[in-house]
């Protein structure tokens, strides 16, 4: 690679680091909320919810194609995301 190249490699490299610095802010954000709706949970059974999953996945779709982004990409994502934060709930729910 040349100097020129490899120069605007790493500039790119510490964008894309800045961004998820601001990532993990969001996540930070999204589990303080998901730790609010689990305590408003009665029954384990209830952290699974198919018909929002559904929902959720096709806006994402629909978003990502709006704003010209590969939906596979953010299907993937969105579902990690989902199942990451279902394990989460399961791993800390407490019976009331």
């Amino acid at each position: 690679m040349s100097p020129l190249k490899q120069k605007k490699l790493n500039i790119l490299r510490k964008h894309l680091d800045r961004l998820d610095d601001s990532f993990i802010k969001l996540i930070k954000k999204r589990s303080n909320l998901v730790n609010e709706v689990l305590k408003l949970k009665e029954y384990k059974n209830q952290i699974v919810d198919k018909k929002r999953i559904k929902i959720i996945l096709s806006k994402v779709k629909k978003k990502s194609i709006k704003n010209h982004i590969d939906p596979k990409i953010t299907n993937r994502i969105w579902k990690n995301m989902i199942w990451s934060y279902i394990d989460y709930e399961k791993r800390n729910f407490k019976k009331k």
